[in-house]
């Protein structure tokens, strides 16, 4: 069993490694669906890949990961919702986090959407 303080210290981490920070109006939101259906399909990794990179990125500042519970369609899960101010909605669907890598670079860096990994094939 851990100490308080020690869960306390690993609370302080967690919160600000997956996005509990305040959003305002300009923040683009990555949120990954991690319902149980999710997190079997394997969004965990895809959830890390998404917080270490945007945070090796240093998007941090402007980009908000988080995660959700049930997104409703179990069949394309791991799935991740991208939403930027002014745009639409993007969902992307069986994301791996070698996927959630290239969405960073491509969908977040550049303004790219990856649409190969918004339907499934």
């Amino acid at each position: 069993m851990k100490s308080l303080e020690e869960l306390k210290a690993i609370r302080e981490k967690m919160q600000g490694k997956v996005g509990f920070r305040k959003e305002d109006a300009d923040s683009i939101r990555v949120v990954v669906g991690m319902a149980t259906c999710g997190i079997a399909a394997g969004a965990r990794p895809v959830l890390n890949a998404f917080v270490d990179g945007v945070a090796e990125a240093g998007l941090g500042d402007k980009i908000v990961v988080t995660q959700t519970g049930c997104i409703g369609l179990c069949q394309y899960e791991p799935i991740v919702e991208i939403t930027e101010p002014g745009k639409d909605k993007v969902t992307y669907v069986k994301m791996t986090p070698d996927k959630a890598k290239e969405v960073i670079e491509k969908h977040l860096k550049n303004g790219q959407v990856v649409a190969e990994y918004t339907s499934v094939k």
